[in-house]
């Protein structure tokens, strides 16, 4: 099918006029929808299939979803269908996800215009629902006129699940779709998979929460509305911290308290953290400054995973120890002011940029770098 290509920062997605009657054959229901005389049964969802778990539990357990307000709204939607002559019925785009990679073909000279493969599977629906529930039940009563129409659609594909799942909390996180506490829900989903998920979900948890964290409070919890300064997506901090835990994985696994050991990487986190922020001094922080901004707060934190290799032990004088061994940063104040930062680190996306601020703040301080392996084995 012919699509547009998007690059976004280090993100690419797919635009797709999709025809309606090829897309309702596309797509899952994770939820029940009733129209007059008719309904959508909702797809049993594996127990493998942790975003299908996720949104499903979501949709279950809001009032927003509930049978009686869910079919009031289908039923708007389909009659806004029904009534639609010159304005378009779908002007807004539906995001689906597929954990298939689907291979783009560029058309000839354009390198953003292309054929794309359609997935063996069906699409997960991160946000249109509702629209396609409404589209389903109009396409039954108007199979004629449900032919000519082609629905606007995002496409991600060979994405994580985590990212699936942080996507639909972000779009749904207004309180008239989803009740906050359901906002932190990423982080529980993540907390009961895999061991080596849970590791690094309690030590994100303890950076949050805990009064001695150079970060309590400063990192955003997938939709927050908090007016507090935030400086690091949740999502992004428990994918270094679980990288981390993936290359030690071999040695934590034969351990018998990973609760224990969870609070051990915690405290070097921060003690590193605390001897950042006395190097860094008025920077920290600083909105002028870039240091305390996602892509200097990963390259700190892979540094700190080096430093760990060389010196994690003893813990006793650990802060002030590793506050001599980073004193170097203080004279790369001005590389890291806001303006012209990006000149100064130059790169073709975020993850090279994360890369090469790593490198030059491990260089600063003597500390090897190690590669990494982002997988237990």
């Amino acid at each position: 099918m012919l699509a547009t290509r998007v690059r976004q920062k280090d993100s690419v997605f797919y635009f797709v006029a999709y025809p309606a009657e090829d897309l309702l054959g596309k797509v899952r229901f994770i939820s029940r929808f009733y129209a007059e005389g008719d309904r959508i049964a909702a797809e049993e969802v594996a127990a493998g299939d942790e975003v299908g778990q996720f949104i499903s539990r979501i949709e279950s357990t809001d009032k927003a979803f509930q049978r009686q307000l869910s079919k009031s709204k289908v039923a708007a939607i389909k009659n806004f269908y029904d009534t639609a002559v010159s304005q378009p019925p779908i002007p807004g785009t539906v995001l689906l996800f597929t954990s298939e990679t689907l291979r783009f073909d560029p058309l000839d000279r354009y390198d953003s215009v292309g054929n794309l493969e359609v997935p063996r599977g069906r699409y997960l629906i991160i946000d249109g629902q509702h629209r396609l529930a409404a589209l389903h039940f109009y396409a039954k009563e108007h199979p004629q006129d449900a032919k000519t129409m082609h629905v606007p659609c995002v496409i991600f594909d060979g994405k994580s699940e985590d990212f699936a799942t942080e996507m639909f909390v972000i779009i749904n996180s207004t309180p008239t779709r989803i009740n906050k506490s359901h906002l932190v829900d990423l982080y529980e989903r993540v907390s009961w998979a895999a061991p080596d998920k849970k590791f690094a979900a309690r030590i994100v948890d303890r950076l949050y929460n805990s009064g001695d964290s150079p970060l309590r409070y400063k990192i955003n919890r997938l939709g927050n509305r908090s007016r507090q300064e935030k400086w690091i997506l949740q999502a992004e901090l428990f994918s270094e911290l679980h990288k981390w835990a993936l290359a030690d994985w071999r040695s934590l696994a034969r351990r018998d308290n990973l609760a224990r050991d969870a609070e051990r990487y915690y405290e070097r986190l921060r003690d590193f953290l605390k001897a950042a922020e006395k190097v860094w001094g008025e920077a920290w922080g600083h909105a002028g400054y870039m240091v305390t901004r996602p892509v200097t707060l990963k390259a700190m934190l892979r540094v700190c995973f080096d430093l760990c290799r060389e010196d994690a032990e003893p813990a006793e004088g650990r802060q002030a120890r590793w506050q001599r061994r980073l004193a170097p940063w203080a004279g790369k104040l001005r590389e890291f002011r806001s303006e012209g930062f990006y000149e100064r680190f130059p790169a073709k996306g975020q993850i090279e940029r994360v890369g090469r601020i790593h490198r030059e703040l491990a260089r600063a301080a003597g500390i090897e770098v190690k590669p990494r392996k982002d997988s237990a084995g």
